[in-house]
């Protein structure tokens, strides 16, 4: 056990997940806290963040939460300068899981759809690179974890904004990768395949395509959230410093099938 904690433990790690209060983020941010990192996850709705402290807490982790819009750079700026109070410092981890997902017919996106979904969907994500990931190249650690999606390489079940927020966010894990890498920073990205988590219970309701898409899989079912657990301990870990600008398919084998 020895060597593994030397490869994979967090312990002394500080990590911030946006999106942490439910699906994939909540996921990643139970992982990285039993691995050994104090977790801010951030969030808007004060019931979920509580209620993932709560189960984060139970399982042996340090969690907290901080309340926050990622939807307007004020937002996302006051939700970054809360973590740092709340954190004491900077954090070593960033993971930015939150996403939303507006599924109208594409002749239907409206100018509002596609702002909002670029506002959280990619430039918070670099919002928050800007801010954390100059801090992290000084110290000569650091670890960006985006959560992408397979609609950032295949157009389906109405792709619209979400897929192009996606793909834009996999070229800015790219951009920050050859930016900082050299510092000790590595930027690398999850693409999940069809996951059962709110952000898609649109399309969980219809069981007829649920089964559709597992069926696509070569493990023949869909992705849970614990799914990404060892994957997001991975990338957050000494055991990836020679993995960056990476994007690593956790989808059941979606995307070769």
């Amino acid at each position: 056990m020895g060597y593994l904690d030397e490869l994979f433990s967090l312990s002394g790690r500080t990590a911030l997940v946006t999106g942490g209060s439910s699906g994939i983020g909540k996921g990643i941010a139970r992982a990285l806290a039993r691995a050994g990192a104090r977790v801010v996850i951030v969030a808007r709705r004060e019931a979920e963040l509580k209620a993932a402290v709560g189960e984060l807490t139970a399982a042996g982790g340090l969690a907290e939460a901080v309340s926050g819009d990622l939807g307007s750079r004020a937002g996302v700026r006051a939700a970054a300068d809360e973590v740092v109070r709340v954190l004491g410092g900077e954090p070593d981890i960033l993971v930015n899981s939150a996403g939303i997902n507006i599924r109208p017919a594409f002749a239907e996106l409206t100018e509002d759809d596609w702002d909002r979904t670029m506002a959280v969907n990619l430039e918070a994500p670099f919002l928050l690179g800007q801010r954390f990931g100059p801090g992290m190249a000084e110290r000569g650690f650091g670890r960006i974890i985006h959560v992408s999606s397979q609609q950032a390489h295949r157009a389906f079940v109405r792709s619209g904004a979400y897929g192009v927020s996606k793909g834009g966010l996999e070229s800015l894990s790219r951009s920050q990768a050859e930016a900082w890498a050299p510092y000790g920073v590595t930027v690398n990205t999850l693409v999940p395949g069809f996951v059962m988590t709110p952000l898609n219970a649109q399309l969980s309701a219809d069981p007829v395509r649920v089964a559709e898409l597992a069926a696509r899989t070569m493990t023949g079912r869909n992705g849970l959230a614990e799914d990404f657990e060892g994957a997001a301990v991975f990338l957050a870990s000494r055991a990836s410093a020679y993995v960056t600008g990476q994007s690593l398919f956790v989808d059941g084998g979606l995307s070769v099938h």
